[in-house]
C-alpha cells in the first residue's frame, strides 16, 4: 500500500509541474548551427508538441555542456526539448 502511494504522488508531482518528469517523444531536427561560446543551437525542427510550437527553425541552449561534442551542422538529430528556468532548452540528444 506504502508503495502505491508513493507511486501515485509522483505522478501527480510529474503531471503538476507539466508532464516534464514523464519520458518526452524524441523531435528530428537538423542542426543548423553550433554556437560553442554561448552553448547554444540553432536547430531546424519538427513541431514539439510537448511544448505547443510548430516546426521551425530556432536557438535553442543546451542543458549540459557535453552536448556541443555529440553534434556539428548539418547533421540529423533526434532531440528532446523542454523550459528550464523560463528558457527553451535541449534536454537530451540521441
Amino acid at each position: 500500500m506504502t508503495l502505491l502511494v508513493k507511486a501515485l504522488s509522483t505522478l501527480a508531482l510529474a503531471l503538476a509541474i507539466g508532464g516534464s518528469a514523464l519520458a518526452q517523444e524524441y523531435i528530428k531536427g537538423e542542426v543548423i548551427k553550433v554556437d560553442a561560446k554561448q552553448k547554444k543551437l540553432t536547430i531546424k525542427h519538427e513541431p514539439l508538441t510537448n511544448l505547443d510550437m510548430p516546426a521551425m527553425t530556432m536557438v535553442f541552449v543546451l542543458a549540459e555542456d557535453g552536448m556541443l561534442k555529440k553534434v556539428k551542422s548539418g547533421q540529423a538529430i533526434e532531440f528532446t526539448a523542454d523550459r528550464v528556468n523560463g528558457r527553451i532548452t535541449v534536454t537530451s540528444i540521441k
